[in-house]
This record gives C-alpha cells, structure tokens and sequence, in this order.
C-alpha cells in the first residue's frame, strides 16, 4: 500500500502524460514553453482569479508574495504555529519577523480569536508594524477567511494565502487560492495536485502585481530578456512540468477531487466512533492532501504508527515539531501555543489519494480499529 500512489495515477494517465512530455522534447522548447501560458490560463480560470503566475516551487511562490509587498526588517507577520516551516521560513528570508499564532484543534488551522491576541500583543509592545497575516490551508482545508479577512481588514494586514496543501479546496462556493490578497500553491508531486518535480503558483486579481511577479520571477527582467530593471530571481517552471501539469489538472477537476473526498467519508464512516476524525465545517470543502485523525498521545500515536507499520500501512506524521520549537527560530520572542503543541503529539496522518479504493480503506479502518 502506499500513502500518496503516485504511480496508480500514473498508470492512469500515461498516455496523456508521455504524449506531453514526448511533445515537450520534440519540440525542444524546455524553458517558458506554450504550456506554461496554457497552464496559467486553465489554473487562473478554475481558482476563480485573473492572474496566474507559475514560479519553480512552492516556498518562491511564497516570498514572491512577501518581495510584492516589500515586507522586510521592522515587520511583524502572522503565522500559524502548526504548519510546515516554509510558511514561516520566508518571513524570516526577508528580513521580517514571523509572529507564530495558535491553531484551531477541531480544524487545524489559523485561529482567528488567537490572531487577533497577537496583532493587539505587538501593537501594544511597539517594536514591530504589523504587516500581513499568512494563513494556511492545511490538510486540504481552507482556514477561515471568514473571520481571518476581518481581522486583516480591522487591523490594515494583507492576507497572504498559503494554498500548498489546500487547492481544490473550498469555502462558500469559492475555491482555494482565491481567499488572499496574493495566494499560492505548490505543485510538489504529493500535493492535490502535484508535478514530477518542483513547481508552485501565485494568484491576483491585480494586474500590476501579475507583471511585477512575471519580472522578478525571472531575474526582474523588463520589456525583454536582457533588460533587468529590478533584482529578481530565477524562479520559472520548466514546460516539461507544465505540460505534466495539464493532463493532471484535467483529472483533478474530472474525477480525483471527488475521489479523495468519496476516500475521506469512508474512513470517517468507520472511525468515527473511535478515534477523532477530520473536521470539516459547514460550508467548506477539503481537497484532502492529508487524512489526519487525533490521538489521545504522543504514545498511542507512536504505538499505533509501529503497529500499522508491521502490517503494511503506512501513516505520516505532520508534524511533529511546531513552528515556535524550531531550532531556526530560536532567537525569537518565546509564544505560547498549546493547542499546536498538543496537535504535534498526537495526530497522524491516513493513506489518502484518488486512487485508494474502499478495500484499502477498508483495511487500514479494521487494523486501526483493533488497536483502538
């Protein structure tokens, strides 16, 4: 069994995506090639926005967002304390200081209550300007833009969304990547929707901060290649990605988005009534990039990881160290986030992918009923 089966989509998809990538080298246009507009175009269009602009990874898609804003020392930006470092790791890049804020237990994600505490904290203290919120959409569920928009909007923060985990995702009939002021992805091949390679994306509704991405993305280059009227980076994705891109995207929006969702209720129809399973409220959608149930301790998840180990199942912890305990952050002012903390012991994460099939659920259900 394998937790994410790249190779099961694979196998249903090869002939498109051998034809796409033969196509690419035939072609021999490896760098900015015709899929790469083609993909923007078709990635802008199901998000919901009017730009979209694809860079090499996920983590640059990220600081692109924070350069845009020109978020750099002296700035104050909130993160949520459970998620992957990236989130953070870029705040930092920039010469800003990252603010780690609790999570939600039910859900995962930016609690917004806790937001608020830490914009008023820092206001208070002086030292920083607040400047922009990242809010995550872990496992594949949006945060809560509701209440996280009116927090950024009372305050004066741009909201950044961190769509890595979340696209495909949903919250009131509008899709992920479309909740912040910028928002991103990443095309990391285990991701919804994931390349064989690095890759990622930023999306706007504004024009002017479109073409500013599209300049630094590739060495701040002007009106052609050799004028360079900023310092930029050199950020692009390859057409080979792109072109795998297509063919995957088609199947996300055809059949797998609704295949990991028909995967997420059979387990929770079987768990349910033994272990806490994934919270998803009213009115949002997961595009379920983890299926993550809640334990009771660090060594009954750690038992019950070994156990379903030697059975064949393979299970994944994210993540077992919050952001505030991250030896990188060390020199930061001390916070305190219990929730994450407890989050970091205790959760585990399922097989999940579009692929799964009810006698695999089926399987993992029984082996972790026993143990339960």
């Amino acid at each position: 069994m394998q937790f994410r089966d790249l190779k099961a989509q694979y196998a249903a998809l090869k002939t498109e995506i051998d034809a796409a990538m033969q196509q690419v080298a035939g072609d021999g246009n490896f760098i900015s090639g015709a899929q790469v507009a083609e993909l923007e175009e078709a990635l802008a269009e199901y998000v919901g926005v009017k730009h979209c602009v694809t860079c090499g990874n996920g983590t640059d898609a990220l600081t692109m967002a924070l350069m845009s804003w020109e978020i750099g020392p002296g700035d104050a930006v909130f993160v949520p304390d459970f998620t992957f470092f990236a989130s953070g790791e870029v705040v930092s890049f920039e010469g800003a200081t990252p603010i780690f804020v609790d999570v939600e237990a039910d859900t995962f994600n930016l609690d917004p209550v806790r937001l608020e505490e830490a914009v008023l904290a820092v206001k208070e203290e002086g030292k920083l300007t607040p400047r922009a919120v990242v809010a995550v959409d872990l496992f594949g569920l949006p945060a809560d833009y509701r209440s996280i928009r009116a927090v950024a909007r009372k305050y004066g923060l741009l909201l950044l969304e961190d769509g890595a985990q979340g696209f495909g995702g949903s919250l009131d009939g509008r899709r992920a990547c479309s909740f912040g002021d910028i928002s991103t992805t990443s095309f990391f091949p285990a991701k919804p929707l994931g390349c064989y390679g690095d890759g990622g994306a930023v999306f706007t509704d504004d024009e002017a901060t479109a073409d500013y991405l599209r300049s630094i993305r590739v060495h701040g280059k002007g009106s052609f290649k050799y004028d360079n009227v900023r310092i930029g980076m050199n950020s692009r994705l390859d057409t080979l990605q792109a072109a795998i891109l297509l063919p995957k995207l088609r199947a996300f929006r055809e059949y797998e988005l609704e295949a990991v969702n028909r995967a997420a209720g059979w387990y929770t129809e079987r768990l349910a009534d033994v272990v806490k399973t994934p919270v998803v409220p009213e009115g949002f959608g997961s595009s379920w990039a983890q299926y993550t149930i809640t334990l009771e301790s660090r060594e009954q998840r750690d038992g019950i990881q070994a156990a379903l180990k030697e059975q064949g199942i393979p299970t994944m912890v994210y993540y077992p160290k919050p952001m505030h305990a991250q030896t990188a952050f060390a020199g930061l002012p001390p916070v305190s986030c219990p929730v994450s903390d407890r989050l970091c012991g205790c959760v585990l994460s399922l097989p999940m992918h579009p692929y799964l099939g009810e006698g695999n659920v089926e399987f993992v259900c029984e082996a972790l009923r026993k143990l339960l």
